[in-house]
């Protein structure tokens, strides 16, 4: 009997069908009275690439915990696997043997130990009664580095390495895992990615979709959970869309579009957010930063108008992302800060003073630089304004709950429950969380570091809409982006950083998506070229 809550999209050209290596059959999950996962039914197919799409707390993560062995489903789910039913609740260390290995949201990495260590943390095979032959596994994991082009030391401590290379270790684990297995062993296995790219640039996702290509030559399979429907448009061959707990479409991705994917998500058509740069509304001089150094930085100048979205990019590296952490006082720069008709020098900076002056910073890293997952969201929420919500005995709670409900509802948060721990929430309402803290502030400044990193497509739109009222309202906004298409977006003007040095500036009908791309990859590519004449002469 077809399930009425899945729309499936036709093979342009019917055959028979590919084997089922996995099918997921009547999934419920419930957290307490909460039914999470409703009848959920999925297969994949054998040396297929499946997108699994979503808002953030559709059940996507939730159902990769169940395949996983963290969920236990109610009675009734189903996960047949190699067409062996197994049973319920999974096996964690079963799963990995019958050749299923998982990258999941946050890495599953142990900071104080070494990329070694973090190799094998779950390999039995390499315990011996004697031990472990570090030689042979360090020789083996440096080739395995290699391999995919990457030079990380095995001896590292993973707190010591720059979370695009903690991401690339994780990913590297798994498809080690994975290669070892009897499935792997036999040219099968599946692979599964759980928001694999957010730390990665646009030339790590090209290496990484040419590995995941290439597992799926050898007949494996890949589960590939995602917020980029471009990503999901390159390398899948079919797209599952979840949404509120259920499973509501399937479709070939040949077969669709871009605009149908993302109408599928939310539940209804979408018009994505395009700052109007027709007019500007920007009066006056609001920031001015000049000779900002620091890191890979060399001298950057920058005038921000009140009001004006300015973006800052590049390749991984190049120098841009230090700029928010510079101006804020996180990290130590130099150079000189004025904002309004107050100066600051930089190599002075504190966050403290940053605050004084009316700055706000939104990291990167919400959880652990931005908030803290075990407090709730009105703790989260109201830090920032403790002060201001004194009574005469002492912090007046009715205050801080009215204040924390009166930010729910202005950026929608979902649940809208102020008691919550931060962390139990989606990323994206964590997000709404944290940026509406900073934005409650009313900042003269307001700096960013990739926004909507790991942020489902409805709540990057709320968001877009909070940052567009408060430039309305004189904020200057200074966003570090990777994620070209929402610098499009978003910005009056983009700077693209190379080597530490901005090397242009886009702005007007100049600023598009592929002109960011085409500006960040050009110097890098001249780069290149420059070299190799130099080699070829010598």
């Amino acid at each position: 009997m077809t399930d009425p809550n899945v729309v499936t999209l036709a093979n342009r050209n019917p055959g028979e069908a590919p084997a089922d290596v996995l099918r997921m059959s009547g999934v419920r999950m419930k957290f307490g009275p909460v039914e999470v996962l409703k009848d959920v039914s999925l297969t994949l197919r054998r040396g297929e690439i499946l997108g699994l799409l979503g808002q953030n707390g559709s059940g996507k993560s939730t159902l990769i915990k169940v395949l996983a062995g963290f969920n236990s489903p109610e009675p009734g789910s189903k996960v047949r696997l190699w067409g062996e039913e197994l049973k319920l609740p999974l096996d964690p260390g079963r799963i990995r043997n019958m050749g299923v290995a998982f990258v999941h949201q946050h890495l599953a990495l142990v900071p104080s130990l070494s990329v070694a260590d973090n190799m094998l943390v779950s390999d039995d095979q390499k315990v011996r009664p004697w031990g472990i032959s570090w030689r042979a596994e360090r020789a083996r994991m440096k080739a395995l580095f290699q391999e995919f082009g990457l030079d990380i030391d095995p001896m590292q401590t993973v707190d010591t390495l720059a979370p695009v290379e903690r991401a690339y270790v994780a990913i590297v684990r798994a498809v080690d895992e994975l290669r070892r297995s009897d499935a792997g062993r036999a040219g099968e296995g599946i692979l599964v990615l759980d928001e694999p790219t957010p730390f990665l640039s646009a030339e790590d996702v090209d290496r990484l979709f040419t590995l995941l290509r290439r597992i799926k030559k050898t007949g494996a399979s890949v589960i590939i959970v995602t917020h980029d429907i471009d990503e999901v448009l390159s390398i899948t061959d079919r797209v599952a869309v979840m949404r509120d707990g259920r499973l509501v479409s399937m479709m070939t991705t040949a077969d669709t579009t871009r605009q149908e994917i993302l109408d599928t998500i939310v539940g209804h058509a979408v018009s994505l957010y395009e700052r109007d740069r027709s007019g500007s509304r920007a009066e006056g001089t609001a920031v001015t930063i000049k000779d900002l150094s620091g890191g890979r930085l060399e001298g950057f100048d920058a005038t921000l108008r009140a009001g004006e979205v300015v973006g800052v990019t590049g390749l991984i590296g190049s120098g841009f992302a230090e700029v928010p952490y510079l101006v804020f006082g996180a990290d130590r720069g130099q150079g000189s800060l004025t904002v309004g008709d107050k100066t600051v020098d930089l190599s002075r900076m504190t966050p403290g003073m940053a605050c004084a002056a009316k700055i706000s910073f939104m990291p990167g890293d919400r959880i652990h630089q931005a908030g803290i997952g075990t407090l709730s969201v009105s703790e989260n929420a109201t830090f920032l304004a403790l002060s201001r919500l004194r009574g005469l005995l002492g912090l007046s709670h009715g205050a801080a709950t009215r204040a924390t409900e009166s930010l729910i509802e202005e950026h929608d948060v979902r649940p809208p429950r102020a008691g919550v721990p931060l962390g139990t929430l989606s990323g994206g309402n964590q997000q709404k969380v944290l940026i509406g803290k900073w934005l409650a502030e009313d900042p003269m400044l307001l700096l960013l570091d990739e926004p909507t990193q790991g942020v489902d497509f409805g709540a990057r739109q709320k968001i877009f809409e909070a940052l567009d009222g408060a430039a309305a309202r004189g904020t200057a906004i200074l966003c570090a982006s990777t994620d070209y298409e929402q610098l499009a977006q978003i910005c009056d003007r983009v700077f693209v950083f190379h080597r530490g040095r901005p090397v242009a500036e886009l702005s007007g009908a100049a600023l598009t998506k592929d002109a960011i791309a085409r500006a960040c990859f050009h110097e890098a590519s001249d780069e290149a070229e420059t070299a190799t004449r130099k080699e070829m002469t010598t």
